[in-house]
């Protein structure tokens, strides 16, 4: 069973960083893709960026320019590096990874930003 656990998140002011790591219990390189959604209070949940097996990436827009991600195929761990944090990024983040049709989802881990 696949397990994708997720850190990193807390209390961040306006303008400041914070990095979000997502573990996976096997090889990510066997994933299509995995990548971060979030889910803010009363909204729905929307992909925020997401990466494949060979390294593309994709991002909103709303995040383009000030968040990254990336993969470590070594230690099985795709990150999030989210700058120049705004309150209307406040969420809780959510690692998502794909095999196939099959999706997976980690518990999610809460960023709030906020003075």
């Amino acid at each position: 069973q696949v397990q994708l656990v997720e850190s990193g998140g807390g209390l961040v002011q306006p303008g400041g960083s914070l990095r979000l790591s997502c573990a996976a219990s096997g090889s990510i390189f066997t994933f299509n893709f995995m990548g971060w959604y979030r889910q803010g209070p009363g909204k729905q949940r929307e992909s925020v960026a997401r990466i494949t097996n060979v390294g593309i990436t994709n991002y909103a827009d709303s995040v383009k320019g000030r968040f990254t991600i990336s993969r470590d195929n070594a230690k099985n761990t795709v990150y999030l590096q989210m700058n120049t944090l705004k309150p209307e990024d406040t969420a809780v983040y959510f690692c998502h990874a794909m095999r196939g049709s099959v999706e997976y989802w980690g518990q999610g881990t809460q960023v709030t930003v906020s003075s």
